[in-house]
């Protein structure tokens, strides 16, 4: 009897990771739960992060103990919050440090930011978020204060839009089904949103979000395919809804971002970047 060809591992594109028998629910839960803290929280309710994490408070209980026991949160007993401690950051921070394309791409960014006198930034995907690896400000005085670290979320966002139309049709499903589980009800429009990126793409190279994610904020994206199986980018140009609109944003504006998006590509192409 022949021997039995072994099927390669399913990939991202193709299958949910969870559904992996070698995927540990436990870790999992456990980053989610590390992720429910955003940018502004300090403190947080045990309540809280149940609600947030949709995990069962039992759960949560156990998670928050073994992650204040191993140090990455800190325990407040008076009225039972937990807050992240430092050592969280150890981990964001040996990540940033070898992340080379943040120092290949700065210098295309600040040429961009003082041109349109904008907030640029470049990201990766995480889940259904977007996380900014690279971040520069114009002088001009902004609104959006935003820096390395932040998470947007992706379908409202330029930049996760811009993500969405370089992702492959396998990542695009992945991500589909991911953005319906998290919120049934707000899928139509997020799907919506996302077709019009795609068409908007396709016809002029970019895409765009105006007040959809902030009431005040506006942005264009270009998503950077690096090629030879890398993850992709998205670069944005960012800023006040009231500034960035017209022939301005798409004359001006949007030109300057595909070419920067294009100079970016090549240089980390040509400097031999690996992620």
């Amino acid at each position: 009897m022949g021997r039995q060809r072994q099927l390669p591992s399913p990939t991202p594109d193709e299958a949910d990771p969870a559904q992996d028998r070698r995927f540990v629910t436990a870790l999992a839960r456990g980053l989610e739960l590390l992720r429910c803290f955003g940018p502004t929280d300090r403190w947080l309710a045990h309540q809280e992060l149940a609600r947030r994490s949709g995990l069962p408070q039992a759960t949560v209980s156990r998670l928050t103990f073994t992650l204040t026991s191993l140090g990455y949160l800190r325990h407040r007993a008076a009225t039972g919050e937990y807050a992240l401690s430092p050592a969280v950051l150890s981990l964001g921070f040996s990540v940033l440090s070898n992340f080379e394309v943040g120092r290949l791409a700065r210098p295309f960014m600040e040429t961009l930011a003082e041109h349109t006198q904008a907030a640029i930034s470049l990201g990766v995907r995480h889940g259904t978020s977007m996380v900014y690896v690279a971040h520069c400000r114009s002088t001009a005085r902004l609104i959006l204060g935003l820096d390395v670290g932040t998470r947007l979320p992706f379908a409202e966002t330029a930049m996760g839009r811009a993500m969405w139309c370089v992702s492959t049709p396998g990542m695009r499903s992945l991500i589909s089904r991911h953005l319906r589980a998290e919120d049934p009800a707000r899928w139509p429009e997020r799907e919506a949103g996302l077709r019009r990126s795609e068409a908007d793409h396709a016809v002029r190279g970019y895409v765009e979000s105006s007040s959809e994610w902030e009431q005040d904020i506006a942005a264009i994206g270009v998503g950077l395919d690096l090629g030879d199986g890398r993850e992709p980018l998205s670069l944005t140009v960012g800023g006040p809804a009231a500034r960035l609109k017209g022939a301005l944003l798409h004359d001006d504006f949007a030109p300057a971002l595909v070419r920067t998006g294009r100079e970016i590509v090549a240089a980390i192409q040509a400097g031999g970047w690996r992620d």
